[in-house]
């Protein structure tokens, strides 16, 4: 039976988030006493053009996935009725996750082929995270760059404009509305709407009204004279139901009878930027929010059309992060135990080719700003500060993990000092990461050996 609330992953089930081949793998390694040490890289191939950056997040939900690890007896429970081995269940009833883990700051701004995080452990406890990890990471990553682009328009062409996320309604489930919210904060956006990410991440929450407040008055004029009555000073009043210029001067002399000043008025509909001078002459030093369809293009083309508004409310192309929906992350092993030495390994596949090995990613600044990254070896000697940073050790977070503001500044700090090509919203430029010569070499020596082995068999 359907559960009677919208959590259906449970901390019951919670261990089942994961794809059938996982613990199909895992059975055999159990069976075959197949566990060597190995290291896993997640990390995504390829930005589209019109971004150049993307803003690392999700590693708070992720870590919190791997502390919590446990399979209980209704996953259990279920995992026998699917035919799993008694043997293979005793085995998972003692799960817990021993190794280690490295990981970009949530904030930072990543690119192309550059591990997000690393895990290294056991690979019967290191390939069952793959489901969960990429997941977490994945669309998190997406709506924080997303936020963090559309606050960077704001910085550029506006004068520090206010950004809600007005997403919850149109995000793909519950879960995706309350990661949205969060990222989206991470990102650079000033609060949300919802409530309920409100109060799990310390969030602002904003909110107005709506057109059925409006409808559900014999007049608009009632509608804004309740709501006065009950907000006061507080008020902000949606203007566009019927006539949006006339909706506005209703607002106005709302306002002035009931003797508070205007807070401010939202348009959600008409030609906005007309409509927004039009409406600013009307209700003076009133705010004017603005929503309907805002993105960073859309929000760019608002300001530089002379439009006015002290904050927007992007919504739906946020929380799916439209223009870019999938990360296509992956999370590839690069190493594994031979003969109690780590080895590096790789995919030959073409168009998939992955690099070998443990990872360092470096950031080599120039007064101040990034100039190029280094993508080597771990433990390489390369310049730069050494983006990959240990949070898990022995199964045990380490890392004193930044509070979600802290991270807020450093994706709004961080990105700020990229060149402005890099930051671009259409046709950016794509910012230079270097693969050392230790990674370089690894990899050609390791190519020509898998491929002689290929042609022996």
């Amino acid at each position: 039976m359907p559960p009677t609330n919208f959590g259906y992953v449970t901390p019951e089930n919670l261990p089942l988030f994961t794809d059938r081949y996982e613990l199909t793998m895992l059975q055999g390694y159990h069976s075959q006493g197949h566990d060597p040490e190995a290291t896993f890289s997640l990390f995504f191939r390829d930005l589209p053009d019109q971004r150049g950056y993307a803003i690392a997040a999700g590693l708070e939900q992720a870590l919190h996935y791997v502390d919590t690890l446990a399979f209980g007896e209704r996953a259990l429970a279920h995992l026998e009725t699917e035919g799993f081995s008694e043997d293979f269940l005793e085995r998972l009833r003692e799960f817990s996750f021993s190794g280690e883990i490295r990981a970009v700051p949530e904030g930072t701004p990543v690119f192309p082929n550059e591990p997000l995080l690393e895990v290294t452990a056991p690979i019967f406890e290191a390939q069952l995270l793959e489901t969960a990890l990429i997941n977490q990471v994945s669309f998190q990553t997406l709506v924080a760059t997303k936020a963090r682009r559309m606050r960077d328009v704001v910085d550029r062409f506006g004068e520090d404009q206010s950004l809600v996320d007005f997403g919850s309604r149109r995000a793909h489930g519950t879960d995706a509305g309350l990661k949205a919210a969060r990222t989206a904060y991470l990102g650079g956006f000033t609060g949300t709407s919802n409530d309920a990410a409100g109060e799990a991440f310390d969030i602002p929450v904003f909110g107005t009204m709506a057109h059925s407040w409006v409808q559900s008055f014999q007049t608009e004029r009632e509608a804004f004279e309740a709501f006065v009555a009950e907000y006061g000073e507080e008020s902000t009043l949606l203007v566009d139901t019927y006539d949006t210029v006339a909706g506005a001067r209703l607002a106005v002399e709302v306002a002035e009878e009931h003797g508070v000043p205007l807070d401010g008025v939202r348009l959600d509909s008409g030609d906005l930027v007309a409509l927004s001078k039009e409406v600013a002459d009307i209700v003076g030093d009133a705010d004017i929010f603005v929503s309907s369809g805002m993105d960073e293009f859309k929000i760019r083309d608002f300001l530089t059309s002379g439009g006015v508004a002290a904050g927007f409310g992007p919504g739906t192309k946020l929380v799916t992060s439209a223009d870019q929906s999938s990360l296509d992350a992956v999370y590839k092993l690069v190493a594994v135990e031979e003969d109690g030495e780590m080895a590096p390994t790789m995919k030959l596949s073409p168009g998939k080719v992955t690099y070998p090995g443990a990872k360092s990613v470096r950031r080599v600044t120039r007064d101040g700003s990034p100039v190029e990254d280094v993508l080597g070896v771990r433990d390489e000697e390369l310049p730069g500060q050494e983006l990959l940073q240990p949070v898990v050790e022995g199964g045990r977070i380490v890392a004193d993990l930044p509070t979600l503001d802290e991270s807020r500044d450093v994706a709004l700090e961080s990105v700020r000092r990229f060149p402005e090509n890099v930051r671009a919203i259409e046709q950016s430029e794509s910012y230079p990461v270097r693969v050392s010569e230790g990674l370089s070499t690894t990899t050609d020596e390791l190519e020509r050996e898998l491929e002689s082995r290929v042609d022996r068999e």
